[in-house]
């Protein structure tokens, strides 16, 4: 992406972001439950809720590798999470744009959240971005659209927060207020979903505001 069209970019969703403020905002967790959510278990080797759980009116994920995934699926939205690792900073991500929500791993686009990655874009189950050329080698198991700057992520036991404008499938990402990256994906309507990988993640304050 050349200076102008990142500038341009960066424009474009300042105005969205003030357009949504007047729209309204559906909460995806109620602080109380995850009635509002589906579950997927590598192998279903262990029962969803012995991974996904609620305290406090924090979701905490921990355990096998899954993810769990909104009922809905979404499209021209502002999607708002955020997160912390609450003892040592590991490995999870968001899904947005999850067109098939397959086990343990969905056709869908992974925000990154590992620990100093937050904001590389992951293609998962052969999902695509424009902006992602393979490798001579070619193409990996898990391709990656890197992120454009350097970390913005907190520190263990801080709140960080990810905002995921995606328009007409067009993905931004803001982390912690950096713009991070851009991909182009052909769907434009999925699920969203947070992933289990094995350690401790919190999420809290999940909302997502149509533009």
């Amino acid at each position: 992406m050349n200076k102008i069209t990142f500038l341009l970019s960066i424009v474009s969703f300042m105005c969205f972001a003030v357009g949504v403020k007047a729209q309204k905002v559906e909460k995806l967790f109620n602080g109380k439950d995850l009635s509002e959510w589906n579950f997927a278990v590598d192998k279903n080797s262990v029962p969803a809720d012995k991974i996904f759980t609620v305290h406090d009116s924090v979701i905490h994920i921990k355990g096998t590798l899954g993810y769990m995934y909104t009922k809905k699926k979404y499209s021209n939205c502002v999607l708002h999470v955020e997160w912390r690792w609450p003892l040592e900073a590991t490995n999870s991500g968001i899904f947005v744009l999850i067109e098939k929500p397959e086990n343990p791993f969905p056709n869908g686009i992974e925000c990154q959240l590992s620990a100093g990655n937050a904001g590389d874009l992951v293609l998962l189950g052969g999902s695509n971005l424009n902006e992602y050329k393979a490798p001579p080698e070619g193409r990996p198991a898990f391709p990656v659209l890197k992120k454009t700057n350097s970390s913005s992520e907190k520190s263990v036991g801080k709140w960080n927060h990810a905002n995921i404008f995606i328009q007409d499938g067009v993905i931004n990402v803001f982390i912690n207020g950096v713009h991070q990256n851009t991909g182009t994906n052909k769907v434009k309507s999925g699920h969203i979903g947070l992933q289990s990988e094995g350690k401790d993640i919190q999420f809290r304050n999940i909302t997502v505001t149509d533009i």
